[in-house]
């Protein structure tokens, strides 16, 4: 039974009878009153549509409504906090950074933990890469029988992409990220903050790079942030990488172009050959479904 624990993760909580309301007018995901409801993936964006945040929300139950506890990026933890409490004013919320009491699992090929503390259900991603659970910091340990390194090949090899890993925060549109295919964006809820420029994107379909994973020749990989090149033409970067296997940003109109006229890509002098995962629902013109 694969667990790893995600020590690179944090947990902020929202509590208050107006939790709910106040994140779903914020994020790109239909958070609703459910308190028993499975996790959601969703983010917080710039006005401009990029992504600033992105995380996994658990909800618990409570005597004032649903508790949200946000499983997001280490490192932003404080700046998420931050954020959220510039848009608070006079919601009836709370907001409070947990990671020193909570810890973030990932598992799969079996069921998740449970027990007083843990709130766990399955990754809102993608049904393939397991569960997520939160559970108090001390069981973490006990818990823990994979390494975060084997949670990220596997999620590398799925093609499920990673803010922080894969794309940079602040300067990603939600659909280069694949968060439209992986069930980030809610195309249907009400307002929120970039969502003018995300249903555009949508529905103008103007989304011209995309992530997506990529097989290295003699399985090695470059450095994350590598350029890729079809020839003299630079058409994307790469991103983070397991076993010969990575995730890449590309402009799909270029590696189209590439492939059709028989130029090979390669990054730092690693050739390599773009796939498609069969979740992924966009044309991807001359590369095969994986």
């Amino acid at each position: 039974m694969p667990v790893a624990h995600l020590a690179d993760r944090a947990v902020i909580e929202i509590s208050g009878p107006q939790a709910v309301s106040f994140l779903d007018g914020l994020v790109t995901c239909d958070v609703d009153e459910r308190a028993d409801g499975p996790p959601l993936f969703g983010a917080l964006l710039t006005p401009q549509g990029k992504i600033l945040f992105d995380f996994v929300i658990h909800r618990v139950a409570g005597a004032e409504g649903p508790t949200l506890l946000l499983d997001a990026p280490g490192a932003q933890a404080a700046d998420l906090a931050k954020r959220l409490g510039f848009y608070k004013l006079r919601a009836k919320v709370a907001i409070a950074d947990r990671s020193s009491e909570r810890a973030v699992l990932a598992g799969w090929d079996a069921p998740p933990p449970a027990g007083e503390g843990v709130v766990a259900g399955p990754d809102p991603r993608l049904p393939a890469l397991g569960w997520r659970a939160i559970v108090p910091a001390a069981q973490a340990a006990a818990l823990e029988d994979a390494t975060e390194d084997a949670f990220h090949a596997r999620r590398i090899a799925l093609g499920v992409p990673e803010g922080g890993r894969d794309f940079a925060f602040g300067e990603t549109f939600p659909h280069e990220a694949l968060m439209d295919q992986l069930a980030g964006v809610d195309f249907a809820k009400g307002c929120y903050v970039g969502q003018e420029v995300v249903s555009r994107m949508q529905h103008r379909g103007t989304a011209r790079t995309r992530i997506l994973p990529a097989r290295f020749a003699a399985d090695v990989a470059p450095a994350p942030g590598t350029e890729i090149r079809a020839g003299e033409r630079g058409i994307g970067t790469t991103g983070s990488a397991a076993g010969g296997r990575g995730l890449v940003m590309v402009r799909l109109d270029r590696a189209a172009d590439a492939i059709a006229a028989g130029t090979p890509l390669a990054a730092g002098g690693h050739g390599l050959t773009l796939e498609r995962p069969s979740w992924i629902g966009f044309e991807t013109p001359g590369i095969g479904v994986d």
